[in-house]
């Protein structure tokens, strides 16, 4: 009964969402207030109703309804909770009905918070992101019904893959589509004022903070993705360049291009069409990372879907939205005409500049993410693109946008001088050197690599921190009021300081590993590094639904006693897959990883050690990143109803 409810109440959803595509539309071409009034409740019943929806198939599993088609194939009896609730999102059927769930939830956020919104750019907004849910309800009811029963209920289910029973992928999913969907508001409001013929300062004010929501989101669920993949999977890395997380991270990028753009448009009305782009690209990309996932065109441990008739239906959403909205965009061009002027040095082309580095840096993980494909498509040839391109071709954007992000934070709008902002670095760039040198002095026989980003990293920081140093002005009362300023001020320094945490972090971890794989045989100690480990014990123990291989290793240092690791491998009989448990020691300056494998013939057992430096560093700037945005979006002055209030009746009309 409860999943015949959940399946009425996904009809009914797709009803409403049709209703409220159209009818708000009309009324805002018509100017008729009450069909413009409809949107705010429509918004409302269609999230209530997803919700429900959601609520049905979310108990299905926790109850482990078996006659349910998709409760069957992706659980089990024996299951954890936690994996139970998250077998819900970790499939294609359930986690689309999450992503619908989150187009109507900021939809429906948009209608409680947008009060301050002209009526008609709001209704219009409402229908827009109505029409992406309708859309997505469409794909749902047609190709991946979740609700589909059995017409035989078996005892027990299929369980969910092992490589998803895991915490770290419990909640990456849900923040990622925060983040991809998130990006569907500043959509909404790029075709609605496509539509309206207006882009102006309070436009700007009002997309930013659906934008800094998104680009949060992502960051969080990219991170947790990352930090999964780091100790799971077994194989030591934190970012192997694959199609699926180049699919979140390409909408990363722009997002970040697109946050920095609005600025420009809010603080000096520049920079119209191109914010409008990034708008619709970045959402765009969200859709492309949606077709590469479920599309079945690229194979990846993330996949969810390999149907490729679903494959063809989001590639026609993601046509008919992105195509449509670049045809508005043609359209509507002479609509957005530039206000501000402003001179080769000044912040406003610091942040053009940072658009450029981040947007071309995104096509260039496009290109490498799908050129295998266009080549087998049209050149008959099998190509592998992986680590070494990206990271040759990548890296050096983010090595510019680093090298210029403390100075073109600093930079006054409309005119400054590169000189006087550069010169008041001074001792931030010399500190920067030092700490280069310094690193470069002690290590030996290794790469530039480590040094270049302890410079590159320590520049970002420290010059985040002279920037809030500079904003607090002189006197006796300075640091009074550095801890008045603006929270936007403090966000955009953490966020800036997470960054250069994180490259740091990365070039650290690249130049500074130390990796060893061998054959362990019991009590008998070898060494890696600066530590001693011994092969202690190898023992079979058994999990709530997993057996596992369970091995003891002790790790000295110089003699003393440094940690206990339990590294793991377990083979889950229903689902008949293994998977690889990592021991890791976490410190605060490196990271000691150990994973055990097959016993060999002799009695021994292959074991890989790693040393990883500063890994953990890499996450902790990413928190600080998404630290930096939340402190900015709780600044008053980021809000919808703030901007609102503040709008300009001066826009720029379609002509």
């Amino acid at each position: 009964m409860v999943t015949e409810l959940g399946h009425f109440a996904l009809v009914l959803a797709f009803v409403v969402a049709i209703f409220q595509m159209v009818v708000p539309l009309i009324g805002a071409h018509k100017r008729w207030p009450g069909w413009m009034a409809v949107a705010e409740p429509a918004a409302h019943a269609q999230f209530l109703l997803t919700a429900l929806s959601f609520g049905a198939l979310t108990w299905a599993f926790v109850t482990s309804d078996f006659s349910l088609k998709l409760v069957w194939a992706n659980s089990h009896s024996a299951k954890p909770m936690l994996y139970k609730i998250s077998g819900t999102w970790g499939n294609h059927e359930g986690s689309m009905l999450l992503w619908v769930l989150i187009v109507t939830l900021f939809g429906a956020t948009a209608a409680s918070f947008g009060g301050g919104l002209p009526p008609t750019l709001k209704a219009r907004v409402l229908a827009v992101q109505s029409a992406i849910a309708v859309a997505f309800f469409a794909f749902i009811l047609f190709t991946s019904n979740p609700f589909l029963r059995l017409a035989v209920p078996p005892f027990d289910g299929q369980d969910l893959n092992p490589l998803l029973q895991d915490p770290g992928l419990a909640f990456h999913p849900p923040f990622l589509y925060l983040g991809y969907v998130g990006l569907s508001m500043a959509f909404s409001f790029a075709v609605a004022a496509l539509i309206e013929g207006r882009v102006d300062a309070a436009w700007g004010r009002w997309v930013r903070p659906w934008t800094l929501a998104a680009w949060v989101f992502l960051t969080i669920g990219i991170a947790l993705g990352s930090w999964w993949a780091y100790y799971e999977l077994g194989w030591g890395g934190f970012w192997f360049w694959d199609p699926v997380e180049n699919a979140s991270f390409m909408p990363w990028l722009l997002a970040a291009a697109l946050l920095h753009s609005a600025i420009v448009v809010e603080k000096r009305e520049a920079l119209k069409s191109w914010t409008i782009l990034l708008a619709i690209l970045a959402f765009g990309f969200s859709l492309i990372g949606t077709f590469i996932v479920r599309s079945g065109l690229l194979t990846s441990v993330h996949a969810f879907a390999n149907d490729p008739e679903r494959g063809v239906f989001i590639l026609i959403i993601l046509a008919v939205f992105t195509g449509g909205a670049l045809t508005l965009f043609a359209a509507r061009a002479q609509a957005m005409e530039a206000k501000g002027v402003f001179g080769m040095v000044s912040r406003e082309s610091m942040l053009i500049t940072n658009n450029i580095l981040l947007a071309v840096s995104c096509f260039v993980v496009f290109f490498g993410t799908m050129w295998p494909i266009l080549a087998e498509m049209f050149f008959d040839r099998k190509l592998s693109v992986g680590p070494p391109y990206f990271n040759a071709a990548f890296t050096p954007f983010m090595v510019l946008l680093g090298l210029i992000l403390p100075v073109g934070a600093m930079l006054p709008w409309k005119r400054g001088k590169l000189g006087r902002t550069a010169w008041s670095l001074r001792y931030v760039f010399l500190l920067a050197v030092a700490l280069g040198v310094l690193a470069w002095a002690m290590q030996t026989g290794r790469s530039a690599m480590g040094p270049v980003g302890l410079f590159l990293g320590s520049w970002m920081v420290f010059g985040a921190l002279a920037d809030l140093w500079m904003r607090s002005g002189r006197g006796l009362n300075r640091f009074g009021r550095l801890f008045r300023l603006p929270r936007a001020d403090w966000g955009k320094a953490t966020a800036h300081a997470g960054l250069g945490i994180t490259i740091f972090a990365i070039a650290g971890l690249t130049a500074w590993e130390r990796e060893d794989i061998r054959i362990a045989y019991m009590n008998q100690p070898f060494d890696v590094g600066a530590y001693t480990l011994t092969l202690t014990d190898v023992q079979e123990v058994q999990g709530p639904n997993y057996r596992a291989t369970q091995g003891t290793v002790t790790a000295d240092r110089n003699g003393q006693f440094e940690a206990v690791l339990h590294p793991e491998k377990r083979q889950y009989p229903v689902a008949r897959m293994p998977t690889t448990e990592a021991a890791i020691d976490y410190q605060f300056l490196r990271d000691l990883y150990v994973v055990i494998g097959d016993k060999q013939a002799d009695g021994g057992w292959t074991m890989r050690t790693y040393i990883k430096p500063l890994a953990n560093w890499i996450w902790g700037g990413c928190i600080l990143m998404a630290l930096g945005g939340l402190l900015s979006l709780s600044d008053r002055r980021f809000r919808v109803a703030a901007g609102a209030r503040k709008s300009s009746t001066g826009g720029v009309p379609a002509e």
